[in-house]
């Protein structure tokens, strides 16, 4: 969750009030889910961590300011400066011309200009930490927004957004006294180590320059130190966001730009002129509002509160809550500010109604029913297979559910083998997932050969099998694999665990020779159950259900693990065991 530091002097300018003192503020900060962590008297700077990581507007103290303000009944504020899809204001020479080759490495921006009294300390500070929190943790630390702030005064219009070559392009980065190409950039500047990763290995980088020639920065990674160092005493600044995405850039400048215009600030719209096509057409003057009005029936919203809310009640509360609401019909219909954009649905706008009243102003009520909790049959039969593996002295181990590729595949000496794959992984180590646990065993025995052996490790989880019978394409089953290491073990090891296991879960079993890449030829077998009373059918045979394998490890799969100890291993689908003992 996002901490901010609040600076007093800060927060009762921005109330036009005294900041209010211990459990009153602890109150209204609730209404932001908010909370104080810590507060230095000395500097007067309190420590808050917010708790709606999809409010960002709150996420800075004029944010926080704008809604205490709300909540106490200040009437809304206006921010004409922010255009519409029918509207804009007038932009004059404030343009940003973007280079079409930006459209595949990073293609979107958002500007605004504000002017107003000389910064002081408190309030450039603050710029700073919006500029972090917003950019680092909305922004997912640069990658999906990164913002700038310059100084204005200086810039010649119109700015260009370019692709720069990226060893020819040189400036002097915030921080430095010589220059710098974008490449030694990446590689000296400490920014540029932290968040070069972003644009690395593109044809070309993203660059911003006023018409002069004059460098702005280099998005994501660092501002120049000329136009891009704000300090005490500027009044014109620059601010510009960059990303992949443009309403996620439109939502972060018009918080931005509303926070400014709050502190006393004059807003000026940029016009960004797009070579391409994006989501709001190819010339959009920002900040831009694009948010869509949320309703819901009164009735409805009455019914989840459980009590009754009048339509003009219903109207207030909301407003209290910084947004703006009609009643229309048996509806109320929220038009959200410029700042916000997380009203996905209608039970949203009952939680602004129920907080804008206050959550403890609402009766406590007993429900009228009580059913007693109780575990799935699945929960205790995994259960089940737990304590019959501890009892065998076998440790218990949990893994994630994901995992990289080439764990499942090459690692396994099976190449060919098909998952289920995540379609935009954060990192190859998340990849797929696991459609076994026996690669998850191997990692713990790679990490745990310095341990006294033998080994017994298991875990009892669930894996996704790839079926096209299931109209997802994959079914997720709970199972059972253990995993013995030791410089003895082998097939005969693992069997008798097997067997003790499945007498324990009140199965009969037989082995079936089995050809599997990851086992020793001759030393795997699929595993066959039947419930000991099962029908025979005729002719006297019994009913078997294939359900896991068992076998020892190839040496090609320890040696791809790094493991020097023989394993064997077990693997066993608890559902269709369980499946087929409740069928016989």
């Amino acid at each position: 969750m996002p901490t901010i530091d609040v600076r007093d002097e800060l927060l009762a300018g921005l109330l036009g009030a005294a900041v209010p003192a211990g459990e009153e503020l602890e109150r209204l900060l609730s209404t932001a889910k908010a909370e104080v962590e810590g507060y230095d008297a000395a500097t007067g700077v309190r420590r808050v961590e917010l708790k709606d990581t999809s409010r960002p507007d709150l996420w800075t103290t004029p944010g926080l300011a704008r809604h205490l303000r709300c909540y106490r009944g200040d009437a809304l504020p206006e921010y004409p400066f922010v255009s519409t899809g029918t509207a804009a204001p007038d932009t004059g020479e404030r343009v940003v011309e973007v280079d079409p080759a930006l459209e595949n490495i990073r293609p979107c921006i958002a500007a605004f200009t504000a002017a107003g009294p000389p910064v002081g300390e408190a309030l450039l500070l603050e710029l700073i930490q919006a500029q972090e929190k917003l950019s680092d943790s909305y922004g997912q630390r640069r990658r999906a927004i990164a913002m700038g702030l310059y100084r204005a005064g200086a810039i010649e219009w119109p700015v260009r957004y370019r692709a720069a070559p990226p060893d020819t392009t040189r400036f002097v980065p915030l921080g430095f006294e010589h220059e710098l190409s974008l490449t030694e950039i990446l590689d000296q500047h400490p920014k540029g180590k932290e968040y070069g990763h972003i644009v690395r290995g593109q044809p070309a980088y993203p660059y911003l320059e006023d018409a002069a020639g004059a460098t702005l920065s280099f998005p994501p990674v660092i501002n120049s130190a000329g136009l891009g160092n704000v300090v005490v005493g500027d009044d014109h600044f620059f601010v510009e966001l960059t990303g992949p995405h443009l309403d996620t850039l439109l939502l972060v400048a018009s918080i931005a730009a509303c926070d400014l215009a709050d502190a006393g600030y004059t807003i000026e719209p940029v016009l960004i002129r797009y070579p391409y096509d994006t989501a709001r057409g190819r010339e959009v003057v920002t900040p831009r509002y694009f948010q869509a009005d949320t309703s819901v029936e009164l009735a409805s919203a009455e019914r989840l509160l459980g009590e009754t809310i009048g339509p003009e009640e219903g109207r207030r509360l909301v407003q209290r809550m910084g947004s703006r609401a009609r009643v229309e019909g048996s509806s109320l219909v929220v038009t959200p500010p410029p700042y916000r954009n997380d009203f996905l649905h209608a039970v949203d706008v009952v939680e602004e109604i129920a907080i804008g009243r206050g959550l403890g102003t609402f009766e406590p009520e007993l429900p009228d029913e009580f059913t007693p909790g109780n575990l799935t049959g699945q929960t205790r039969f995994g259960r089940a297979a737990r304590d019959v593996l501890v009892g065998l002295g076998y440790q218990e181990m949990i893994f994630n559910y994901l995992g990289a590729l080439r764990d499942y595949t090459e690692r396994m000496n099976a190449p060919a083998r098909v998952l289920v794959e995540v379609a935009n992984p954060m990192t190859e180590n998340y990849a797929v997932v696991r459609d076994s646990i026996i690669p998850c065993l191997l990692a713990a025995e790679m990490s745990s050969q310095n341990a006294a052996y033998p080994h017994h490790m298991f875990e009892v989880g669930k894996v996704a099998v790839r079926d096209d019978a299931d109209a997802t394409g994959s079914r997720t089953a709970d199972t059972c694999t253990l995993l013995v290491a030791d410089r003895a073990a082998g097939f005969n090891d693992a069997s008798a665990h097997l067997a003790a296991l499945l007498y324990y879960l009140g199965a009969e079993h037989r082995l079936v020779e089995l050809d599997d890449p990851r086992f020793i030829p001759g030393r795997a077998a699929r595993v066959d159950a039947s419930a000991p009373a099962a029908s025979t059918a005729e002719g006297g045979e019994r009913s078997w259900t294939a359900i896991g394998v068992l076998g020892e490890l190839h040496p090609a799969v320890l040696e791809h693990w790094s493991i020097g100890m023989p394993c064997a291993t077990v693997e066993i689908d608890l559902d269709t065991l369980r499946t087929t003992l409740q069928d016989a």
